[in-house]
């Protein structure tokens, strides 16, 4: 396998820059590994870099920028995995904040609270969730074990959402 590492160093000051270039580098998908970051070669995310290597520049910092392979398999996997489990615990995080969702629903339906303003709270949560799920896919380059689970809590949440719109709908139209 081809892959991208990244060492870079940025001034201390100001330490937004440190938490910017941390912060583009994760929403890549990128790993910290021994002090390196590694992505999977493509020429979309060699470019993405580029881009980031132009800012992190542009705050004082310098940039090496490695393509290659990975000579021993017993290291390679191990930033296979570290990859995996990265992108497991994002979508750990997510199916957390579907189950949310399910008791927040179950909550509104308790309390009869039957309100439109409710309907659209709910879509905007439910609409997070997908975007959300979205990021995650973009980077799970090896399709981590928790993704199927992920997409069918995102299911659910639509479903349910959908069941409570509905019920919504039907009370507002008895008043």
């Amino acid at each position: 396998m081809k892959w991208l590492f990244i060492s870079y160093t940025a001034p201390s000051n100001p330490s937004r820059a440190r938490v910017f270039i941390w912060r583009e580098l994760k929403k890549l998908g990128a790993i910290n590994y021994q002090t390196v970051w590694v992505l999977p070669y493509s020429k979309e995310l060699l470019e993405k870099i580029q881009s980031l290597r132009e800012i992190i520049e542009k705050y004082g910092g310098q940039v090496l920028l490695l393509e290659g392979k990975i000579l021993n398999r017993n290291d390679e996997d191990k930033i296979l995995n570290a990859f995996i489990d990265a992108r497991n615990k994002e979508y750990k995080e997510l199916i957390k904040k579907c189950d949310d969702f399910f008791k927040e629903i179950s909550l509104e339906i308790e309390r009869q609270n039957f309100l439109f303003a409710e309907v659209e709270e709910n879509e905007e949560e439910l609409d997070k969730l997908k975007a959300w799920l979205k990021k995650i896919e973009k980077r799970d380059f090896l399709n981590a074990p928790l993704k199927k689970e992920a997409i069918e809590k995102i299911r659910r949440c639509t479903k349910i959402f959908e069941e409570f719109s509905k019920i919504v709908y039907r009370e507002s139209q008895k008043g």
